[in-house]
């Protein structure tokens, strides 16, 4: 039998899109399975029982996609 999945949202970093049924996509820091909190990009129902599929990074994973994002111009990707 699969170990239940421990976690714990350290802080709420912003919620940045909701979908139908009320989840909505969250930036959080997240301590999984005791381990060292790491910053969370997932939707979440409104409870916070539920998750879907997500990204977790740790630190310097996160400096480096700020850096690449920094360096987009959101305009010129043709995306809605």
């Amino acid at each position: 039998m699969a170990e239940e999945l421990k976690y714990e949202i350290v802080k709420n970093i912003g919620t940045f899109g909701e979908a139908s049924g009320g989840w909505k996509k969250e930036v959080n820091v997240i301590s999984w399975n005791d381990r060292k909190a790491k910053l969370d990009i997932r939707p979440w129902d409104g409870t916070h029982k539920k998750m879907g599929k997500g990204i977790t990074l740790s630190k310097t994973e996160l400096k480096a996609l700020l850096q690449v994002l920094n360096a987009v111009d959101a305009e010129t990707l043709g995306i809605e």
